[in-house]
């Protein structure tokens, strides 16, 4: 039994060190959450045979402290993931927001569909 306790303690301990990161905070967007209050961005129906076009509006602009609101209006999963955060898949009809504290550009794109790209420009 102390040898599965420990195999369980090692197995979170990594996925824990797995999760750091070598962004600053001052400069990546941070606050995810699953409501949606921010500026809307759809992934359109058929995305995950678009590029480009597959999130609209792509660029979106945002001002400093605002937040984006990621609605999957696709019939597949799909997901929200830029260098700093990843929304994990979001159903169909499903919704991903993620504040924006700091100015830059963010690229993003679906992990499930990686031609699927996207930017929020932060100002």
């Amino acid at each position: 039994m102390s040898y599965l306790r420990f195999t369980l303690a090692a197995a979170v301990l990594l996925v824990c060190a797995g999760c750091g990161s070598s962004y600053s905070s001052m400069t990546s967007p941070t606050t995810p959450s699953t409501g949606g209050n921010g500026t809307p961005v759809s992934m359109v129906s058929g995305a995950s045979l678009l590029t480009t076009t597959a999130f609209a509006p792509s660029p979106v602009t945002v001002a400093v402290g605002a937040s984006v609101t990621w609605t999957n209006k696709d019939n597949t999963a799909h997901t929200s993931t830029g260098s700093t955060w990843n929304s994990g898949p979001i159903a169909p009809g499903g919704q991903f927001t993620m504040a924006f504290p700091t100015a830059g550009t963010f690229a993003y794109h679906c992990t499930i569909h990686p031609g699927m790209i996207g930017t929020v420009t932060v100002q």
